[in-house]
């Protein structure tokens, strides 16, 4: 085992680098802007700025951290789509949430196989001897 290969390597792709940047207003939100960079660090302006916005969702859970995308062309456009980007980004989080409620509310709970064949045809415990079968908890 000690002379196989490594499968998971933790390897940087020197194509794909990004400087990240950080604005906030220290009221609303926060502006993560990933500019793509060449392999010694200096601007690639072959490939477009990424715009992230994060805020934060109050839940009797606590806050709960939302980010998003924001289409745009340079910092000042991405601050003022922000708060559009930021009401896109809640609602696709609270239907994502919804959804997650549903599954939950809906899931079965499927007894192991044989288990109908031990309660006999007579219904519960008619093919059991008394004081004889066992719970089990899924």
């Amino acid at each position: 085992m000690a002379n196989e290969p490594r499968t998971t390597e933790a390897a940087m792709d020197v194509a794909s680098l990004y400087r990240e940047e950080v604005y906030t207003d220290r009221k609303v939100g926060t502006l993560r802007v990933l500019v793509p960079v060449k392999r010694d660090g200096g601007d690639d302006s072959a490939r477009a700025t990424v715009y992230t916005g994060e805020a934060q969702l109050m839940t009797n859970m606590g806050p709960l951290p939302i980010s998003f995308d924001i289409a745009a062309k340079d910092l000042a456009e991405a601050v003022q789509k922000y708060a559009e980007a930021a009401k896109t980004g809640i609602e696709h989080t609270m239907r994502e949430l919804q959804d997650l409620r549903r599954q939950q509310s809906s899931s079965l709970i499927v007894p192991p196989a044989g288990a109908a064949a031990a309660l006999g045809a007579g219904g519960l415990g008619g093919g059991m001897p008394r004081g004889g079968g066992k719970i089990q908890m899924p």
